[in-house]
């Protein structure tokens, strides 16, 4: 990244979890973050050990485009610029489709994909006016990888990355980092935290697993947070930086065993697959 120092950061999410830890590491690094959450009091102990450097910022991600242009706005007035922004709102969620009602599924794709759309397009201005500008989306091993239970949840990771692929072709001047994190020992699965949809005795089979792990799993997470974001601010300036960053080793099997799937299938099918072609073509 060419941006000068102290970098200026926006991160959503920012009182707990992934959040909390690239905000730590950011200022570690000597850079100023604007911490965002719903509450400014999830806040107080993150600014607190940080003043002067970590800026609480009352922000609902989920509210429309022109309150999130208008935050965008308002951080690059008071500090000059925006230089780091980063998607990392978001909660889990487990039921499946029949499970999930109309109400979750559009509250989850408001999270996990409207709010970093627009806050993305609202950053955007300001990184051509810059010529420079990072975002960190912060995705999910279920961004590639399904779980019976979290389909919907894996719909939005799978839509925020296809948005950001493209968005990424469209802006070769802005960095972007599609960040996809295994089972990690973030607030997600505490008691309370995850949007459990009404369970039907007919996905018991098939969801009751995942249900199970995340209502019970919440301590016994590989992944640590702290390393997570020493990782993702190593990528974002190394001179060869991916689009996307698995992080844990669950993660990389999980896709690499993804990944061989289509890859064998690819190969079996392709001749059905390219017989479709007009003979003139």
């Amino acid at each position: 990244m060419s941006s000068p120092s102290p970098r200026v950061w926006l991160v959503t999410g920012a009182s707990s979890g992934f959040g909390r830890a690239i905000t730590e590491a950011a200022v570690a690094a000597g850079d100023t973050v604007v911490a965002a959450a719903r509450r400014t009091e999830a806040l107080a102990g993150l600014a607190d050990a940080h003043p002067g450097r970590v800026e609480p910022l009352a922000l609902d991600v989920t509210a429309p485009g022109d309150a999130l242009t208008a935050a965008v706005d308002d951080v690059v007035a008071r500090h000059g610029r925006l230089d780091v922004l980063v998607n990392n709102a978001g909660r889990t969620q487990v039921g499946a489709l029949e499970e999930t009602t109309e109400d979750e599924l559009r509250a989850l794709f408001d999270l996990h994909v409207m709010g970093p759309a627009l806050l993305t397009r609202a950053a955007l201005p300001h990184f051509r006016a810059q010529g420079s500008g990072a975002v960190v989306q912060m995705s999910s091993v279920g961004g590639q990888v399904t779980v019976p239970g979290f389909g919907v949840y894996c719909a939005t990771k799978f839509a925020l990355e296809g948005l950001t692929e493209t968005v990424a072709q469209e802006c070769p001047h802005v960095r972007f980092l599609v960040v996809e994190p295994g089972a990690f020992r973030t607030e997600l699965f505490r008691p309370g935290a995850a949007v459990l949809s009404t369970s039907m005795p007919e996905y018991e089979d098939t969801v009751g697993p995942t249900r199970a792990f995340v209502t019970g799993g919440d301590g016994t997470q590989p992944g640590d947070p702290d390393k997570a974001a020493v990782a993702i601010l190593r990528a974002l300036e190394a001179e060869d930086a991916p689009l996307r960053l698995p992080l844990g080793r669950d993660a990389v099997t999980g896709i690499r065993s993804r990944l061989t799937g289509i890859a064998d299938d690819l190969e079996r099918w392709e001749p059905l697959s390219t017989s479709t072609d007009r003979d003139d073509a």
